[in-house]
């Protein structure tokens, strides 16, 4: 099992990335770089790719409609480039708060466009000359869209492998299905293991179904906050702002992702409580809401034992890469929580 780490959205950049040389150092597989209406992750992780040496890097997520397929297949190349082939490309629809409300994009077809982007991305990397004809992207453009000056084009540069490793964030049955398909990972959220066959396996199944051999076993990407000792149980309330933002605030009624994912795990009448309370802006009487249950069951936070059943539980489900967020007072403890549960994960 790998061990990756997210990196946060706000404030502390460069510090932060002087500390992952550390965490490099301690083991650290693999660091994802968030996008939401933050700082842009690209240069971002061209900043961690001049800084570190081994460790892989990954957007977690670059959301499909703030840029076109053919620059996210470019920016995924050029990314792979400066760090000599340590690059993933980490894709997601993000939701309509964040795409209409930030960049003034229509939130529409997020299956359809997502498959088209893969689709080209990969084209653009085997550097043929980029035709394609979808419902929701066309290359080049007709004619009666444009100049009719457009030609077919293929990238200058030679990638520096002809297949970038692709992510897809998804938690929806469709788009599991999808991601299943068609990438290399797949990086659901909440993800508690018990549920996780009953939640995804039959959209997992319909989509290894249809899988190319070439592709490989899917890469599961899980996510965590991590202490370990006999007196860190109260950290699991530092998750309950987090869970209720997901859980009541990402979304309006019957619009939110995160709320549907919580009711398939069978905390319906929480999550329509959580929601009611969040919309109506009592975000702290949502939060007590949320079900001590989910958080402990998406955390590693609790005495060595508990973390090692975890770990055992996580990869019997088919984890392969185990994102988590140490928790502790100083740079050197966290160091030591890196250690110890890649240690634990062996």
């Amino acid at each position: 099992m790998r061990i990756g780490m997210t990196l946060n959205y706000a404030g502390g950049f460069k510090e932060t990335v002087a500390e992952l040389a550390d965490y490099e150092r301690a083991g650290l597989d693999i660091v994802f770089v968030p996008e939401a209406y933050s700082f842009d992750a690209v240069s971002q992780m061209g900043y961690i790719a001049a800084t570190t040496q081994r460790l892989e890097i990954a957007s977690g997520i670059l959301p499909i409609y703030s840029r076109t397929p053919a620059l996210l297949a470019m920016t995924a190349a050029g990314l792979d480039y400066v760090s000599d082939g340590r690059f993933t490309l980490g894709l997601g629809a993000s939701g309509p708060q964040v795409i209409e409300g930030f960049h003034g994009v229509p939130y529409t077809a997020p299956l359809g466009r997502t498959r088209e982007v893969v689709e080209i991305c990969r084209k653009v990397w085997r550097r043929e000359r980029l035709t394609h004809e979808g419902r929701h992207y066309t290359l080049p453009l007709p004619a009666g869209q444009g100049t009719g000056l457009g030609k077919p084009l293929k990238l200058i540069n030679h990638p520096v492998r002809p297949r970038i490793p692709i992510v897809i964030a998804a938690i929806g049955p469709k788009n599991v299905e999808l991601t299943a398909e068609l990438a290399e990972g797949w990086e659901p959220i909440f993800y508690v293991p018990e549920k996780a066959a009953d939640v995804w396996g039959p959209a997992l199944a319909a989509g290894r179904a249809r899988r190319d051999p070439a592709l490989g076993t899917l890469d599961t990407i899980a996510q965590a906050p991590l202490a370990i000792g006999d007196d860190v149980s109260g950290l699991l309330e530092l998750g309950r702002g987090m869970a209720a933002l997901y859980i009541g605030g990402m979304g309006a009624k019957g619009k939110n992702f995160y709320n549907e994912l919580a009711r398939r795990y069978g905390y319906e009448k929480e999550a329509e409580r959580i929601q009611d309370l969040y919309l109506e802006g009592k975000k702290e009487e949502a939060a007590a809401l949320v079900p001590e249950e989910l958080l402990e069951r998406t955390s590693l936070i609790g005495s060595e034992g508990f973390v090692r059943d975890r770990l055992r539980a996580l990869a019997d489900s088919g984890v392969t890469t185990l994102n988590v967020t140490p928790i502790a007072a100083t740079h050197e403890e966290r160091l030591r929580l890196v250690e110890r549960v890649r240690e634990l994960a062996s």
